[in-house]
């Protein structure tokens, strides 16, 4: 039976109480660094992949010992990133829901990449997000819940040069059939007015980032 979630966990920025969010039944993936996280804080990964130049020799024995796969590949003669193999091992266990955590870090090239990686969930219809300790960031093509998970801000961005038909309930600033451009900041730092907030497009692609200072 597929997993109803897999949570990968990558090189980025990833604070120690974040295996607070995993849950009994989840998948687990390490990618290059973040299977060491994993290792490192008692978890085994159900696969560790990457090229592993992050780690030292004695770190990679370490999370092979720990893991119940190890799919190594060379640093150098590759297509994708470390984060992107696992996303598709991730997408490979037919799941409902992929979360990344570490996807964002101080490497800008790598962040854009995994945040324009949810595309592809969108495109397998499986729920894709990116989490850390300040944003949770997520896409959508048509319509979105928005749930209190304890973050300040809802900021609304367009993927695509332009996003029709915003619509927004439970927010303190509501929107009504809006559109906004790509470089237009109309969307930045709303907030939720209860626990759960809707949004509706009906066009274009939609980041949806909760965000905390």
């Amino acid at each position: 039976m597929p997993p109803r979630r897999v949570l990968i966990f990558t090189g980025g920025n990833i604070k120690k109480d974040s295996i607070h969010e995993i849950q009994e039944d989840d998948f687990i993936i390490g990618a290059d660094k973040g299977a060491l996280f994993l290792v490192d804080n008692g978890i085994q990964p159900d696969i560790a992949a990457g090229d592993f130049d992050s780690v030292t020799e004695d770190e990679l024995e370490r999370i092979r010992k720990s893991s119940r796969k190890l799919f190594t590949c060379d640093p150098v003669d590759k297509n994708l990133t470390d984060t992107e193999l696992a996303f598709e091992m991730a997408l490979d266990q037919r799941p409902e829901e992929v979360v990344m955590i570490g996807a964002i870090g101080s490497r800008l090239d790598h962040s854009l990449a995994n945040i324009q990686m949810m595309l592809r969930g969108l495109q397998h219809k499986v729920v894709s997000s990116i989490l850390d300790e300040h944003n949770y960031i997520s896409l959508t093509g048509s319509s979105l819940k928005v749930k209190d998970r304890g973050f300040t801000y809802v900021s609304l961005l367009p993927l695509t040069p332009e996003v029709t038909g915003i619509t927004l309930n439970g927010f303190m600033y509501p929107l009504q059939d809006a559109t906004i451009q790509m470089g237009q900041s109309l969307g930045i730092s709303n907030r939720l007015t209860g626990h759960e907030g809707t949004i509706q497009i009906e066009s274009g692609l939609l980041l949806v980032i909760q965000s905390k200072d």
